[in-house]
């Protein structure tokens, strides 16, 4: 298969990216699973964009740099503000159906969430990314010149050097046929990478099964840089409940005046920030992960019962009806919540058109590094920057010449065998998403960075062996990216002496006078 443009993930990011490219290239776009399956389509909260008179691109500007602790990328921050109103027009005019302003007519109703000094949150109720991804899913199926292939799985790019040629260009992909389970040669004028995060390297995530930091170990082994890899954030408040997994416990809730209590009742975020339960994400998480590990309790509790069973049903459906089912009326009860490992603020380091170190890639959303999110992103700034990059990308490609077509090489599977022993990779992933959790999770030491290190260097080992010696599955393929996002990580928050934003060591409780970005590189 060849074509212009070789889309990995179908997020808003990769949706966005095809429709633009769309009318103009044959695009493919491949997805691990469907397309209505992924991070982008779970996000509750909605989209932050300076939309209303009282608010203004200076006060955005200076809510995200306060967030980001002094590691944002003023310049990047400055042009995503700037194109977010015209980046919600393109959504209005594609007719996503956000939520109307009640007390006024013609105009959209606009929430608030931490960190953001005024209401700048455009939402479709509390299932703004379902709504987005739905009506994008529909135009892109529409569109002849985007060939969707679902159930797909990218393994490892193939550049130039690969077939004896002396630059750094990339000339597509190796995919994985997860029905078939055959691996296809996939040729591209350009690739963008476009998978998400890696929240499933932890025990507890707010993110789906398909965020394994596929889009991250891809481009390192490609030889692109990539930076910041220690900023994971937690959101402060995903659903305590066995039969809830993964289900999130949207910002907006804290907003519209949640408060968050102990078990008996007691509020205590006041205790932790003078802005309370609307400090920033990583704030909060900590308040709480504090809290639970002093007093030996398994969850704290988030209060809505302030509020009228009509205006949660109507502000927060989903949730409410989720709830419900489990038990839960939040009319009257507060809700248990956890911490969860929610977003990964580093990534592939990109320029202001998502391009990477490796000439015709790309890489745009929560795969990326562009300096949006500096230590710690601010709430609704994602699916913003999807937005933004996205465009920029599709602009940076359309200008490009058309490049010469190359015989790719086949996969090769002459010398590996089936796998005898499934077990091996159930039970490594299952240790890796654990020690994650207790040694590089919220609260870091030197001491557990250097025991999560060694644990990632025994099984790196392991699972290069088995993936050299038998045949690959999507399971494999995961874990193995999986366990390369791990050592980027702990490589990462061992490179910084200090705690700032997300990163929090009880060795270096103080933040540095001057700050830098973790870049890492190969050599």
């Amino acid at each position: 298969m060849r074509f212009d443009t070789l889309i990995v993930g179908s997020g808003l990011a990769g949706l966005s990216l095809a429709l633009h490219l769309g009318e103009r290239q044959k695009v493919g776009l491949i997805t691990k699973k469907s397309l209505a399956e992924g991070a982008s389509y779970m996000a509750q909260g909605g989209i932050a964009a300076v939309l209303s008179e009282a608010d203004s691109i200076e006060s955005h500007v200076r809510d995200t740099l306060v967030a980001g602790a002094g590691l944002c990328n003023e310049a990047v921050v400055r042009h995503v503000v700037e194109e977010g109103r015209e980046a919600i027009q393109w959504l209005i005019d594609l007719h996503v159906p956000f939520t109307a302003d009640p007390e006024e007519a013609g105009h959209f109703h606009l929430t608030r969430e931490g960190g953001h000094s005024f209401r700048r949150i455009i939402h479709a109720a509390d299932a703004t990314g379902a709504a987005v991804q739905q009506t994008l899913i529909e135009k892109v199926e529409k569109n002849p010149n985007i060939i969707v292939l679902e159930h797909h799985m990218a393994i490892d790019l193939i550049t130039a050097s690969k077939v004896g040629l002396k630059d750094n260009r990339c000339l597509g992909l190796y995919a994985l046929d997860c029905m078939e389970n055959k691996v296809k040669s996939i040729a591209a004028d350009n690739t963008v990478l476009a998978t998400g995060g890696a929240g499933k390297v932890y025990l507890y995530t707010t993110n789906p099964d398909t965020s394994t930091g596929d889009g991250v170990a891809i481009a390192w082994r490609a030889g692109c840089r990539v930076a910041d890899m220690e900023f994971i954030q937690f959101h402060p408040t995903c659903l305590y409940h066995p039969k809830a997994k993964s289900f999130l416990i949207s910002e907006a809730l804290r907003g519209e005046g949640g408060i968050l209590r102990l078990p008996d009742g007691t509020r205590f975020m006041p205790l932790h920030d003078e802005r309370a339960e609307l400090a920033p994400r990583d704030i909060v998480a900590r308040a709480i992960d504090f809290e639970m590990k002093k007093r030996g309790i398994e969850c704290v509790y988030l209060d809505m019962t302030q509020k009228s069973p009509e205006f949660l049903r109507t502000h927060f459906p989903t949730i409410y009806s989720r709830c419900l089912e489990l038990g839960i009326n939040i009319s009257k009860e507060p809700i248990p919540v956890v911490p969860a490992a929610h977003y990964l603020c580093g990534g592939v380091m990109t320029d202001l058109s998502g391009r990477t170190d490796v000439q015709d890639l790309y890489a745009i959303g929560e795969t990326a590094c562009t300096g949006l999110h500096g230590a710690n992103r601010l709430a609704s700034n994602s699916l913003l920057e999807c937005l933004v990059f996205s465009k920029a990308a599709a602009r940076d490609i359309l200008e490009k010449p058309k490049g010469e077509s190359i015989e790719l090489p086949l996969w090769d599977e002459s010398r590996v065998t089936d796998a005898d022993e499934e077990i091996v990779i159930h039970h490594n992933w299952s240790e890796l998403r654990r020690f994650m959790w207790n040694y590089v999770g919220i609260v870091r030491t030197r001491k557990r960075l250097e025991r999560a290190q060694n644990r990632i260097k025994l099984l790196t080992e392991e699972i290069e062996e088995y993936y050299s010696n038998f045949r690959i599955s999507q399971d494999l393929l995961e874990l193995r990216n999986l366990v390369l996002t791990a050592q980027l990580i702990v490589k990462s928050a061992m490179l910084r002496p200090e705690s700032r934003g997300l990163h929090y060591s009880r060795d270096y409780p103080e933040k540095l006078s001057d700050a830098y970005d973790t870049i890492l590189k190969h050599g």
